[in-house]
């Protein structure tokens, strides 16, 4: 298999296997006006397998939806063929409208232009509280 390399744009790196699909869905990366790769089951040392993303443009990225579906994955920035920057992610404190909350008497199923704001309650176990009523939410792979 042969994917080109990288000019200018962003690669997305040590997803864990499998959750690559998400992330191109929340990221709406099927919107993008470039091409997009997705790689899936990558033999990595670090990981076993991994999935990798890559951007073929310079886009604004939510770095707080990557944080949410994999904390482990690094985003790398490519600027005229180099690596810029790469950052690791983590868990973000607060998500705001990545995920709805799934109670319906909650405010934000009456309010419809309220924002659905989670935040983290239990690090460990990747568990997110809706703000407004405190719903459990978790990140994908936590039960």
């Amino acid at each position: 298999m042969n994917i080109d390399s990288i000019v200018n744009g962003v690669v997305i790196d040590h997803i864990s296997a499998g959750r690559a699909m998400r992330l191109y869905d929340l990221l709406g990366l099927d919107e993008a006006d470039c091409s997009v790769a997705i790689i899936k089951n990558v033999v990595s040392r670090k990981l076993g397998r991994k999935d990798i993303i890559k951007i073929d443009a310079e886009i604004p990225i939510n770095f707080d939806v990557i944080g949410y579906v994999d904390p482990q994955a690094t985003v790398n920035i490519i600027r005229g063929g180099n690596l810029i920057e790469k950052r690791t992610i983590g868990k973000p404190e607060r998500l705001t409208n990545v995920i709805r909350c799934k109670n319906p008497r909650c405010i934000t199923s009456a309010e419809q232009e309220l924002p659905h704001v989670f935040r983290l309650t239990d690090p460990e176990n990747g568990v997110y509280r809706c703000l407004y009523c405190e719903t459990k939410g978790t990140a994908p792979g936590v039960r």
